[in-house]
């Protein structure tokens, strides 16, 4: 079965709300629809979503690589010819988001003609994950009062919480705030995206750590480098890196470095298959990971879920799958359904899902 063609389809949906945390803010879901085509009548579908303040990519440059570059140089290959593909793709530097959209369709595509769900491809461990809420920049009586909700409609009980502002103490108000309204049974875990320095983040540590949280994601730069191997020997829960350690090489300098004890997983960025590169170094490490969000719609949230319910390590802890919520529609036929705090991966083959077409119509901004 071989590459007939591939569009990438850019589309725009508002949320219903901004999403505000250190490193910028987002008002709009500004993505590209990927669809691969074979020549026996199947397609893959994945998710592009261009995060330009953290990765550089832009809902243009992600539309414009695929169309001119790599659909292109992948037409006529095998669709499961995958270290080939990946080969050709990598001659491009960067460009994450569209080389993982192109990767998670072209898993679709192998689930489909064997008949079985991609997760069962991948692994099988489960067919559900537990869900954590990412909790963006508001007022401590409104993040506490959206927590609360979430857990009182979806039954979730684990919270990522933006933090990094300045001064130190807005943030520390917050999780404190969360802390009473949601009780000890709740979890709560933190994402600077290097907001602070390392001594800001040393000073905001000793207080988060008396409030309880689990996990420090990216509170410093990587980029400072002792600052930063200092403050996560320091720390007292795990540090994990996200934005920092967006290849397997980067997982590994930042390992055996000093620069994290965890690993946030988003396979927006390393599709299935360096996913499982990222995640097979992080067990052979002894390394714990997180299935992270990048502020995607239901598509990438179903992709997250296939990945991290696939494997027993990257489904140990709850997976950010939740913020899908906060967008004002979606382009998926059949609504994803959080119950009970868990997220179930849908059983059929493939990725198991279906663009409503009249929805794209609607969204899509190249007409």
């Amino acid at each position: 079965m071989k590459i007939a063609a591939i569009e990438a389809i850019p589309y725009a949906i508002p949320y219903t709300k901004p999403l505000r945390f250190a490193s910028g803010e987002v008002h709009t879901a500004e993505h590209v629809l990927v669809r691969v085509h074979t020549d026996e009548g199947l397609t893959g579908v994945a998710d592009a979503p261009p995060r330009p303040f953290t990765y550089g990519e832009t809902q243009v440059s992600v539309t414009g690589v695929i169309e001119r570059i790599f659909a292109p140089q992948l037409a006529g290959m095998d669709v499961l010819a995958r270290e080939r593909i990946h080969a050709r793709l990598h001659r491009t530097v960067g460009n994450p988001a569209a080389k993982a959209a192109i990767d998670m369709a072209l898993w679709d595509i192998a689930g489909q003609s064997l008949g079985v769900p991609v997760s069962r491809l991948l692994g099988g461990w489960s067919d559900r994950m537990r869900v954590a809420h990412m909790l963006g920049f508001d007022a401590p009586e409104r993040m506490a009062a959206e927590a609360e909700r979430m857990r009182d409609t979806y039954g979730i009980t684990t919270f990522k919480v933006k933090v990094g502002q300045r001064p130190v103490r807005l943030d520390i108000e917050v999780c404190r705030a969360l802390r009473d309204a949601l009780g000890g049974e709740a979890e709560l875990y933190v994402d600077g995206n290097r907001g602070w320095t390392a001594s800001e983040s040393a000073a905001a540590l000793r207080e988060l750590d008396a409030i309880g949280i689990t996990l420090a994601e990216e509170l410093c730069p990587a980029d400072d480098v002792l600052g930063r191997r200092w403050l996560v020997r320091n720390s007292p829960v795990p540090f994990v890196a996200d934005e920092s350690a967006t290849t397997p090489a980067e997982v590994t300098r930042s390992l055996l470095d000093g620069a994290a004890t965890a690993i946030s997983i988003k396979t927006a960025r390393t599709g299935f298959t360096h996913s499982q590169r990222v995640l097979f170094q992080c067990e052979g490490m002894g390394a714990e990971v997180v299935m992270g969000n990048q502020i995607d719609g239901q598509l990438g949230t179903v992709c997250t879920a296939v990945f991290g319910a696939a494997h027993a390590s990257s489904a140990r802890r709850p997976g950010e799958l939740s913020n899908f919520l906060d967008m004002s529609d979606d382009l998926l036929t059949e609504p994803l359904a959080i119950t009970d705090g868990v997220l179930a991966v849908p059983d059929l083959p493939g990725l198991g899902v279906a663009i409503d077409p009249e929805k794209l119509h609607r969204y899509r901004q190249d007409h």
